[in-house]
């Protein structure tokens, strides 16, 4: 997955590093006091400190220094393919929920179809969110991925569904997928089961992302034992910033025990939010764990996000013009390039 173009990966090991972040502190709310008043108490001299402030941010974002403290890399435009197939498979996966993994996983699989890319969205979360912001209903499917694992006569061509999206394919999950977790655990080979199922499709598509569910359960061992790589939704919030050691060590595991091939294909940093010194604190911390890893690509926070999540669409068709458009644009450029 590797081109001229890609950035040199961190000397430390990313294990290394994630356990690094278990000593993280961020400064204490004495430290912040101040930080952000309210207009109707902040004094003259604060005003202008605030002013003084989002100028020298303007400034360093015209110079080409982008959230993560580093000037933005160049990424070439994506070349146009002569055929399709056959695919990547990228798992997104975080054990923390709400952290934008379904989101991403929307947006990325739209803003790569952009580029000329053929994806396959695989919803393996029982709890079906991105089958709903594809606008589709889970209670209603009779086929979802629960019965081509577990049900060797059904097909994975039969159950795949079309979306809005040209391009964009969806294999649905609803809640009969949390029985899986139980009923694999009896199965031979059961860590390979969605690999198993991928195979017969995987020459139709150029990439596959896994929706994994907010745990490290079998059901997430499965997508990892299938992919060429991971991509890391993180939020820009402390909480978060702990739960990745657990996440690095579990894909630590898998490299080791189960697909050798696997490679953290990035972090994305997800719900920044540019206004607070706390993001600012997580971003940097985050980039000093993880060096070139991280992606220049930071997802803001918007209130777009939940709005094409009700109108069941990517927001590269339901805000084309968005700076969060904009954005998924930019990370399927960087994903290509990797």
């Amino acid at each position: 997955m590797s081109t001229p173009n890609e950035p040199a990966k961190p000397s430390a090991s990313a294990g290394s590093a994630a356990a690094s972040l278990s000593q993280v502190t961020i400064a204490t709310p004495a430290e912040h006091d101040g930080d952000e008043p309210s207009e109707d108490t902040i004094s003259s001299r604060g005003r202008k400190a605030k002013r003084a402030k989002e100028t020298k941010q303007q400034e360093r974002d015209n110079d080409g220094i982008g959230p993560t403290g580093r000037p933005y890399r160049e990424i070439p435009e994506p070349p146009p393919l002569e055929r399709h197939g056959p695919a990547l498979v990228m798992a997104m996966c975080n054990q923390k929920g709400g952290v934008g993994k379904t989101t991403s996983t929307i947006n990325l699989g739209a803003a790569l179809a952009e580029c000329g890319r053929r994806v396959l969205l695989v919803d393996f979360d029982p709890q079906g969110a991105l089958s709903v912001g594809l606008g589709i209903q889970p209670h209603e499917l009779d086929q979802t991925v629960y019965n081509v694992i577990m049900e060797r006569s059904v097909s994975i061509t039969d159950t795949i569904r079309k979306t809005r999206v040209d391009g964009v394919d969806l294999l649905p999950s609803n809640i009969d997928l949390s029985a899986a977790e139980v009923q694999l655990v009896a199965e031979v080979g059961r860590e390979h089961t969605l690999l198993r199922v991928l195979r017969p499709v995987m020459n139709d598509y150029d990439y596959v992302l896994v929706d994994c569910q907010p745990s490290l359960g079998l059901l997430t061992v499965n997508a990892l034992t299938a992919a060429d790589g991971v991509i890391i939704p993180l939020e820009c919030e402390f909480f978060s910033l702990r739960g990745v050691a657990l996440l690095i060590d579990t894909i630590e595991k898998v490299q080791e025990r189960l697909n050798p091939k696997l490679d953290i294909t990035g972090i994305l940093a997800t719900m920044y939010d540019p206004r607070t010194l706390h993001s600012k604190e997580v971003m940097a911390r985050v980039v000093e764990a993880f060096g070139d890893i991280v992606f220049d690509t930071v997802i803001n926070r918007t209130v777009r996000f939940p709005e094409t999540t009700v109108a069941g669409e990517p927001i590269t068709t339901w805000a084309p013009k968005s700076a969060g458009a904009a954005a998924y644009r930019a990370l399927a450029r960087e994903v290509i390039a990797r």
